[in-house]
């Protein structure tokens, strides 16, 4: 067992990667469920989803939460409330899931850093926005719905059609899976 201590900043962005085990395709297949889960940690949890991507097989996300401690229980609030609701037979979990009541749909553990200034909340920005056209899953980040690109593009944070050709040499370099 690691001794991995988590970075807990106040009024911090927390860029968070969350993985479907053996990165099975269930997000976007589920993502009324997915929404339903955000939507109930906010119950329990004060934050603002600054931006979000998901993709099939798993989500990243940057958040603001009111208490910077709570950020670990928010994710885990996420991903139990989908975890308990989704209809899932996975055969092949195994004995520790089993003995930990886990349902084999998340990877136990989660991918966070803390955002350390205004260039690294824009290159994480650009890296949420940019993951389904690296995935290959769209042609232009336009493209993809199930991410807050539109609400940038609105707010004049990116031009519609950012992500193109002449963009990619400064997005390629955002290795952070």
């Amino acid at each position: 067992m690691s001794n991995y201590i988590r970075n807990f900043e106040n009024n911090r962005y927390i860029f968070i990667t969350a993985v479907t085990y053996k990165r099975a395709p269930l997000l976007i297949n589920n993502i009324g469920l997915l929404r339903e889960s955000f939507e109930k940690s906010k119950q329990f949890y004060q934050y603002e989803i600054v931006a979000i991507v998901v993709l099939p097989d798993h989500i990243h996300i940057i958040i603001k939460p009111e208490k910077i401690e709570d950020y670990p229980k928010i994710i885990s609030r996420i991903k139990h409330h989908f975890s308990r609701n989704m209809e899932y037979n996975n055969e092949n979990i195994s004995q520790s899931k089993i003995s930990k009541r886990e349902k084999g749909i998340w990877q136990r553990r989660y991918w966070e850093h803390t955002i350390r200034d205004e260039a690294d909340l824009h290159k994480h920005l650009d890296y949420i926005h940019y993951n389904p056209v690296k995935h290959k899953l769209a042609k232009a980040v336009k493209d993809w719905k199930y991410s807050t690109f539109d609400k940038f593009v609105k707010q004049g944070f990116y031009d519609a059609d950012w992500g193109s050709f002449n963009d990619v040499g400064k997005i390629i370099g955002l290795e952070l899976e």
